[in-house]
């Protein structure tokens, strides 16, 4: 959910920016709920690597597919400078931004069900609203339905 445009906040020089699950985690958590690529010969090579090794890639998502690349050093190959989005101003249900002025997008990450994702948004988005209207920092309301989502293994989503 864009609370505010991103696009100041990103770096003009690098490649590609990608959003994290977690800030300060070695071997970055990454997380393609937001990411951000300028088209050029190296962004374009990953995409279409990408694009076929999802292909071939049955029962992985495609955050997962990225970050094996990422990981096997193919991003290093394509000479690609990749900057990793903080969540303190991308933040995310898995890591919840300290200080909502800097903030400018949220994502419904560490969230299993589509239902649960709404649910919590909706809150995150009238903390934000309240935020905006007193202007004094205060904390997001807890992620309850993305966490209690997890325990339900018998979720059989509405058709």
């Amino acid at each position: 959910m864009w609370l505010r445009s991103p696009l100041s906040r990103l770096n003009v020089s690098l490649d590609m920016h990608i959003s994290v699950d977690r800030n300060n985690v070695r071997g970055q958590l990454i997380n393609t709920g937001f990411y951000h690529a300028r088209s050029n010969n190296k962004t374009i090579s990953l995409f279409q690597k990408w694009y076929d090794m999802r292909l071939k890639s049955l029962g992985m998502k495609e955050q997962d597919v990225l970050k094996n690349l990422l990981d096997s050093g193919f991003f290093n190959q394509l000479g690609l400078n990749v900057g990793f989005l903080s969540t303190a101003e991308f933040s995310g249900f898995c890591q919840d931004s300290p200080d909502m002025g800097a903030v400018t997008t949220v994502h419904a990450n560490c969230c299993v069900h589509i239902p649960a994702k709404i649910s919590d948004l909706s809150l995150a988005l009238r903390d934000w609203k309240r935020y905006k209207a007193s202007r004094v920092n205060s904390r997001w309301s807890p992620h309850v339905e993305c966490r209690r989502s997890w325990k339900d293994v018998h979720y059989v989503p509405k058709l």
